[in-house]
């Protein structure tokens, strides 16, 4: 699980569904059942309290974004006077109040994830060492991606935005096959890069990468 903590009322947590499976819990169980998205959301919160410091006080806002490999989840504590809200000590941690869009019409999501699944538009791959993008961007065809790289923690990530007009699934999986002999797949977010992480370049990564340090 990745844990970024954007202010003092907001933290946000990519799980992918490895992580959700490790824990216990099924992606059905996480779309299709209340009490057990609840307790799964609970157990994170306590993670997140015990990593960041992010206490619960009040209601939540909770804004979910599916992803091919999980989800990425937003919690913002709302902003409440003093005299608009009064909990207990015990009550407040069982105060739930999650955008209408999580857990209220389960099967509505559990549609759009099955019936019409969620459009793949993006992969985040790491690299160790630089040198790994070499040989790369000397193999791989021309593809529909517009790309970034970043450094971080001593690693390379790029990130990629596929065309949905130029690219299907399968043009998608050839693309992720090709790069994950050099790289692999991370959770790291391009938010936390784009706050944490150094651009190295903008655009156009594999094709910059041949043109310069190509043979």
């Amino acid at each position: 699980m990745e844990i970024e903590r954007i202010n003092d009322n907001t933290v946000k947590f990519y799980l992918s569904y490895i992580d959700i499976e490790e824990r216990g819990f099924t992606r059905e169980e996480v779309w299709y059942n209340r009490d057990k998205s609840e307790e799964l959301f609970w157990e994170m919160m306590d993670e997140i309290n015990d990593e960041t410091e992010f206490e619960v006080e009040g209601p939540l806002w909770i804004q979910v974004h599916a992803m091919n490999n999980g989800i990425e989840v937003t919690v913002t504590r709302a902003q409440m006077e003093n005299n608009e809200i009064d909990f207990g000590v015990d009550e407040s941690d069982k105060h739930f109040d999650p955008d209408p869009s999580l857990f209220t019409n389960p099967e509505q999501l559990m549609n759009e994830l099955n019936d019409e699944p969620v459009v793949w538009t993006s992969d985040m791959f790491v690299f160790d060492d630089f040198e790994n993008l070499i040989p790369l961007a000397k193999k791989i065809p021309a593809y529909a991606v517009q790309s970034s790289l970043y450094s971080f923690e001593n690693k390379f990530y790029m990130h990629v935005i596929y065309d949905e007009s130029e690219m299907d699934d399968d043009a998608k999986l050839d693309y992720c096959s090709i790069v994950s002999e050099y790289g692999s797949l991370s959770q790291v977010t391009i938010h936390r890069l784009e706050e944490y992480g150094k651009v190295i370049m903008e655009s156009d990564v594999l094709k910059t990468v041949d043109k310069y340090f190509g043979e």
